[in-house]
């Protein structure tokens, strides 16, 4: 998995001195009522750079075929780690936007620059206020830009795909919009979920698979959802089944 430094405190602390960085002029800029979109855009695009750098990310991308830059997506990963963000930020591109739970719109300042910059908050307990996040994640992939949904709906502790939750498959199937499935590996291993202190120089692999035509599956109902979603999944799990196979013969090779 290459090089790995001992979990650091302080490699964390500038990375959300990073997150500072942009959220303070992204709110301020919004409270006098000129923030752009641009603006927004270069400051993600800097922003995950300089944290990708940082974190000494020993970065491998496989399928940037599959990835159109000038469509928009309905983006799904698997989420190890809260550094699987900048990280698809940092490949994708910053015409991106987050779909996520409302929590993390909780946090001071950073939950405000969420906010204003575009990003979209979930509240799956509330079905209205659910429905009123899709309508304007809907509105987001109208005007040409790709929204990002974790289906997992959290970070997984052992790397393991989690149960998947529906809403991104009813978005799918309501919009009609392709699925962009992005399989992350070795990311909890820079910020493991619940842990503090990242780690640097990891070895992370992401695989950017075909897109999925969500219009193929149907109307949408609860056997197309359900369809869709074990598409996919099995896309996901067989990029981290690659990513294990490969992890095994190196170690045999070097056994």
């Amino acid at each position: 998995m290459g090089t790995m430094n001992d979990p650091s405190l302080t490699l964390s602390l500038i990375n959300c001195g990073e997150t500072l960085r942009i959220s303070v002029p992204t709110v301020l800029d919004a409270s006098l009522g000129r923030l752009t979109r641009l603006a927004c855009d270069e400051r993600l695009s800097q922003w995950s750079r300089r944290i990708v750098n940082h974190s000494a990310v020993a970065l491998n991308i496989q399928g940037r075929e599959n990835f159109d830059t000038s469509k928009a997506y309905i983006v799904m990963s698997n989420h190890q780690s809260l550094y699987d963000i900048p990280l698809l930020f940092h490949v994708l591109g910053s015409n991106l936007r987050m779909l996520t739970k409302k929590e993390l719109f909780a946090i001071p300042i950073w939950g405000a620059a969420l906010r204003e910059s575009g990003f979209v908050a979930i509240d799956r307990s509330d079905k209205d206020k659910a429905r009123t996040s899709f309508l304007r994640a809907r509105e987001l992939l109208a005007s040409g830009t790709s929204v990002w949904i974790a289906p997992e709906g959290t970070r997984s502790r052992d790397g393991e795909l989690l149960p998947f939750k529906m809403g991104g498959f009813h978005l799918a199937l309501e919009t009609g919009w392709p699925i962009l499935p992005v399989c992350i590996r070795g990311s909890r291993h820079i910020l493991a979920a619940k842990a503090i202190k990242s780690v640097a120089g990891v070895a992370v692999s992401m695989t950017i698979h075909r897109p999925i035509v969500a219009a193929a599956f149907g109307l949408n109902s609860r056997p197309s959802r359900h369809a869709l979603a074990a598409s996919v999944r099995a896309a996901l799990a067989s990029g981290l089944a690659s990513g294990m196979a490969s992890g095994l013969a190196s170690g045999l090779a070097s056994a």
